[in-house]
């Protein structure tokens, strides 16, 4: 199995500090990519089969593609503002070009489809939000494409934990292809920190131990999850994003909590000390 942890390297000359394919992680689905461009850089890329989000994590800049044109977006110069992001949406069979007007953080998420629909503008007014948990199990999701989003495979969603909460949590899977009860969804977390010297721990396990890894992120490492259960523990001192991008083979996010840590979604938590 490949190494579930990828440390952020570089930048290399087109500014890629991450890069997952289908084929370096082992699975069928997911592909996921970091830039980050300087002002006036530009990317280019065909999407040939894959369906692509383009996601501004940070800084401001313009997105052509076959069909469509997106001039001088993205407003989020600070990312632990908490403020909706800007993205893009391309089809297969089309290409894109994303030029930085400001220093820009650019994921580039990839799964498989066919052409259904056209390249279309993700703005924040088009982000919907929730707040989860109770306790120390408290999270803040920016879902950019979710299960009734108009995408064929990708489920895309920005997560903000607070320092000593949990994520992820109580521990969920989706690993098996068992609708409507559960779909088989591979997964990356691409992880950032305030301040980004922080860290995290996560772990990636299954009931039968046959994957069963901790690993410590720092910022802008990205963690695979191919399958089994994956929650997120923060350290104090150090707030956590992560920005998760899930595929399989059909895009509906149902998963199964681990039956030991269920009751924390439960009235008995959190528990009178």
């Amino acid at each position: 199995m490949p190494n579930l942890l990828l440390k952020c390297s570089g930048p290399a000359a087109d500014g890629c500090i991450q890069k997952v394919t289908p084929e370096s992680a082992g699975w069928g689905y997911v592909g996921f990519e970091v830039y980050l461009l300087k002002p006036g850089m530009t990317l280019t890329q065909d999407t040939a089969d894959n369906e692509v989000c383009l996601v501004f994590v940070t800084g401001k800049g313009s997105v052509k593609t076959n069909d469509g044109d997106f001039p001088h977006i993205g407003e989020r110069m600070n990312l632990f503002d908490r403020t909706k992001p800007y993205s893009v949406y391309v089809p297969p069979k089309n290409a894109f070009t994303v030029t930085a007007d400001t220093d820009l953080e650019l994921a580039v998420c990839k799964a498989p489809a066919t052409g259904k629909y056209p390249s279309r503008l993700i703005g924040p007014d088009d982000v919907n939000v929730a707040h989860r948990g109770k306790g120390f199990n408290q999270r803040y999701v920016q879902n950019i494409l979710d299960d009734q989003a108009m995408a064929e495979s990708l489920l895309v969603v920005e997560v903000f934990t607070d320092e000593g909460n949990t994520s992820s949590y109580p521990s969920h899977k989706h690993d098996t292809d068992n609708i409507p009860n559960e779909t088989y969804l591979e997964e990356t977390y691409y992880h950032r920190f305030d301040p980004p010297q922080g860290w995290a721990m996560q772990r990636i396990y299954d009931d039968s131990r046959s994957i069963d890894e901790c690993v410590a992120p720092y910022d802008r490492d990205v963690v695979m999850t191919p399958k089994g259960y994956h929650p997120v523990a923060t350290v104090a001192g150090y707030d956590n994003y992560y920005l998760n991008v899930m595929a399989g083979p059909t895009k509906l996010w149902k998963f199964t909590w681990e039956p030991d840590h269920a009751w924390i979604n439960t009235d008995a938590y959190p528990r009178k000390k």
